[in-house]
């Protein structure tokens, strides 16, 4: 596809979600990669600009983290605006960004995802912590980047991890440990991307890991026997689809110490920073960071067509 067929791109990225500075990173990166290869692309923050000006867009990359970008909210707007943009549409945003939904979807479909419980603050936490055993992690139904994530490794550490989970959203859950391995699978179109094996030096994969620390290993080949891998690999697509996923993203899953995989979450708007995985796996089968990225982008106009015009 020629860098003309793109028309205006809007590249979305900052936002107003506890994410805005990984969605600075990301949608930096994407921005000067889409511009090297002559396309016409400009950042545009939704948290400093009305939505209205992406009217005057032909396709929208989002590099939205996080709420009113992930969750389906700019997907909806940009429907509105009949704008193609990357990624799953309304629905499997929305769902993709709640990791209790998720996970119920996942149940009816027979992906196989570690045990949880949701908690409020009513919950027998005594009894909880009991059912899924020690450690266990608690985590914001509706939140990225390990954000409000905590590990209970004491009896009795339930309740304060709930109430940290509760500052960033109403909707926690509790989650199985699952202690065999961090993996994650990128899904490019129906192209399922090498599979990356995480290391991180601290206790589990957190924030810091993800972001700050030059320390956390990042294993591609992930070492896992190739049938093996293979058949991880159709199953994230398949989890993927199984909540209506389209276009690009990322499914995780961790490993038990009998070899047994869990899938955990799937993320609808991957990071695209120096520290991402996606571009990681990309790199690794081929594909250098400027193609990843103008491939997406004609998933986008493959998927939604050219703009439609509104009103």
């Amino acid at each position: 596809m020629m860098s003309e067929t793109f028309g205006k791109v809007a590249v979305l990225l900052g936002g107003k979600s506890g994410e805005r500075e990984v969605s600075l990173k990301s949608g930096s990166a994407v921005l000067a990669a889409l511009q090297a290869q002559g396309i016409d692309a400009e950042a545009f923050d939704p948290a400093t600009r009305p939505l209205h000006d992406l009217a005057q867009y032909d396709a929208a990359f989002i590099s939205l983290h996080g709420r009113f970008g992930e969750d389906g909210t700019m997907q909806g707007a940009l429907e509105l605006f009949g704008i193609p943009y990357t990624g799953s549409g309304v629905m499997a945003s929305a769902i993709g960004m709640d990791k209790w939904r998720t996970k119920l979807i996942w149940h009816a479909a027979g992906v196989t995802t570690p045990a949880f419980e949701v908690v409020s603050a009513d919950s027998d936490f005594a009894a909880i912590e009991q059912k899924l055993g020690l450690p266990l992690f608690v985590k914001p139904a509706n939140e990225g980047s390990s954000i409000g994530i905590s590990k209970v490794k004491t009896a009795g550490g339930l309740k304060a991890a709930y109430e940290l989970a509760a500052k960033s959203d109403p909707l926690v859950i509790a989650e199985q440990f699952v202690g065999g391995g961090e993996y994650t699978v990128g899904i490019l179109g129906d192209q399922v991307l090498p599979i990356v094996r995480i290391v991180p030096a601290n206790e589990f994969y957190d924030f810091e890991a993800k972001y700050l620390r030059d320390d956390t290993q990042y294993l591609c080949p992930c070492g896992l026997p190739s049938a093996q891998e293979a058949r991880i690999q159709a199953e994230a697509l398949q989890a993927f689809k199984a909540i209506g996923g389209t276009g690009w993203g990322r499914v995780d899953f961790l490993m038990d110490e009998a070899g047994k995989h869990y899938f955990l979450e799937v993320n609808t708007s991957p990071g695209m920073t120096d520290h991402s995985l996606v571009p990681m796996a990309a790199k690794a089968a081929g594909i250098p960071f400027g193609d990843l990225v103008k491939r997406i982008l004609s998933l986008a106009i493959a998927q939604h067509g050219a703009k439609t015009r509104v009103g």
